[in-house]
This record gives structure tokens, C-alpha cells and sequence, in this order.
């Protein structure tokens, strides 16, 4: 039995359609089924049970859970914008850290998602060497719940019983449910389509005009391959970038999407928020070269084929 923690969520539900499609089942899906249609990512998906955040987390405290073979543990709050530090501590920090002693009592894989945002404004760079860790500078309370773990497991030399996750600019299918952390394609999809119009936000840095921002962008496609390969491997622990390697602008990524839908371009530069701006991040590019010295060889989708195939799913809402 493998537990899938967060696996109603985007990035964890459609790594269980990965999972099923290598032909894995026997799966315990954790979750938080919130006021939202997050439930939607789990119809015709295969596993063998689903259990509630908070009741997961007293089983395992209490060890009324059978012991699995592996543990995902993708579930955390993801919002950037909350204020509720204490929240954070609790779910991304104390949580991950119960999980995490668990599995080495059991002597299990244990593969986690930490996140990119733990780089900060990226003066340090976006290099995954975890011998840069103590370094890193997350800019809000969510990168920084989960820079606590990785350093929790750093200072307890647990990261070679590990194999931690940085998601970098994720999009696709499964993202629905996110309301304003869907990504600026799911979010402006209807608005392109039917008024062949997009805002952006402008640039309050002069080293970069306006929607020449850019971001790391990864098509979850490409994304559950990569934790495929790390599930399959491991043996591979330590802490991995996921991205492509390979940075473009907003401009590039809205533009891929008025190409799909057959609209010209059209693109409004906005004001930011004043609250965002002091924690903007105008530039981040994965450092790759970890995963491809662990034997990761496939491609990555250009951004502009991912952005087409997005939109054939966006088109119906379709799911993964």
C-alpha cells in the first residue's frame, strides 16, 4: 500500500492517474476535501481508500493505519497570500515531520514536495545542491514552512533517508479547483477565447519590461514522469529541482496560448498590487543537472506544444 497525501490535489491527482497508468491501485489517498470541486480530480481514478487530512494524521500518531510500502507526501497549504503563520507551521512543518519519522521507523521510501519558493528572490540561485540550503531566503511564510523542513532534515542528517521535491511553475489539467493559484492559463483560458484579451502585470524592476518576467514554466505531464522516475528509484534520495531547466517569459507563455485558441494577441500590462510587489520574483530557472545525474534522460515539452495540449483540455475541462 502506498499513501498518496494530497492526492485530491493537482499536483498529487494526477500523479495518481500516473500511477494507475503504470498499473498501481493499491493506494490511500489523503486529503482535505475543502468547499471547492477538488473532489472532481479523484473521479475515475483507482485506489483503494481515501481518509480526511486530520483523521490520517491522528491514525498515524496512533498507529491505527496499516503500514504502507511508500509514503507521497504532496498535501500542504500552497497558498502564498495567508497570514495565519501558526497554519503553516502546523500543516506544511509539524505535519511533514510526523510523516517523516514514520517512515524511517518503517524503513520506507519517504518522497516529499518542497517548493521552489524556498529560493526566494533567487540571489542565491535556484541550485538544488542541498550544501546551499542554510543559505536560501524564502520571501513568504509558505516558502519558509517549507525551508524549516528541509532544514529539519538537514540538521538531523535525514536527507539521505529522503527524496525531497522543488516544484517549480507548474501548470495543466487537474488545476480547476485552485481558484487564484491557478496558473495564468487555466485563470484567463474563458477571457482569451471569448474577448481575445489578457492582463499582466506590469515591471517595477527596470532590468525587465513589462511581461518580460520570467519563470521557469513545467507541463505536469512532464512532472509525474520525473516523479515516476524518482518513485521507481529509491535509492536516489536528496533534494531535486523539478522544472525545465529553461526560462520564459509571461509574454511567451500568453502568447503560446492566444497561438492555440486562434486569437490574436492581445495583452494589457496592469499595476501590481502593492502587497506583491516586495515579494515578486522576476526571474526563476531550475538547475537541472541533479536529475539528469541520476539517469533522468527524457525531453521536455516545449512550452508552446504543453500550452496547446493544456488548452485541448481546458477547452472541456477535461481531467487527467
Amino acid at each position: 500500500m502506498i499513501v498518496l497525501t494530497g492526492g485530491a490535489g493537482f499536483i498529487g491527482s494526477c500523479f495518481l492517474w500516473k500511477l494507475n497508468q503504470e498499473g498501481i491501485k493499491d493506494i490511500l489517498v489523503v486529503d482535505h476535501l475543502d468547499g471547492s470541486e477538488k473532489w472532481k480530480n479523484l473521479l475515475g481514478k483507482n485506489y483503494y481508500d481515501y481518509i480526511q487530512k486530520n483523521d490520517f494524521f491522528n491514525a498515524v500518531i496512533t498507529r491505527r493505519v496499516p503500514n504502507p510500502e511508500a509514503i507521497i507526501h504532496l498535501g500542504a497549504c500552497s497558498s502564498t497570500i495567508l497570514f495565519d503563520a501558526d497554519y503553516y507551521i502546523k500543516n506544511n512543518y509539524e505535519y511533514s515531520k510526523v510523516l517523516a519519522l514514520w517512515a524511517f521507523e518503517l524503513d520506507i521510501p519517504f518522497i516529499y514536495a518542497s517548493s521552489a519558493a524556498t529560493y526566494g528572490d533567487g540571489s542565491n540561485g535556484y541550485d538544488d545542491d542541498i550544501s546551499k540550503i542554510k543559505s536560501l531566503s524564502p520571501l513568504n511564510m509558505y516558502g519558509f514552512s517549507k525551508h524549516m523542513f528541509d532544514l529539519w532534515l538537514l540538521n538531523n542528517n535525514y536527507l539521505s533517508k529522503t527524496t525531497g521535491i522543488k516544484f517549480f511553475n507548474v501548470f495543466g489539467p487537474n488545476e480547476y479547483h485552485k481558484g487564484d493559484m491557478r496558473s495564468v492559463i487555466c485563470k484567463n483560458y474563458e477571457t482569451v477565447l471569448h474577448d481575445g484579451l489578457i492582463k499582466l502585470f506590469k515591471s517595477y524592476n527596470p532590468e525587465y519590461k513589462d511581461g518580460q518576467q520570467k519563470r521557469d514554466f513545467v507541463y505536469i505531464k512532464d512532472v509525474v514522469e520525473i516523479m515516476y522516475f524518482l518513485f521507481k528509484n529509491p535509492s536516489k534520495t536528496g533534494i531535486f529541482n523539478i522544472g525545465t531547466g529553461k526560462s520564459r517569459t509571461w509574454n511567451d507563455i500568453v502568447k503560446s496560448m492566444f497561438s492555440a485558441v486562434g486569437k490574436k494577441e492581445n495583452i494589457e500590462y496592469i499595476d501590481m498590487p502593492e502587497t506583491l510587489k516586495i515579494k515578486y520574483q522576476y526571474f526563476t530557472e531550475a538547475k537541472m543537472d541533479n536529475l539528469r545525474k541520476l539517469g533522468y534522460t527524457k525531453p521536455f515539452m516545449e512550452l508552446e506544444d504543453s500550452v496547446k495540449d493544456y488548452c485541448s483540455y481546458l477547452e472541456k475541462k477535461s481531467y487527467l
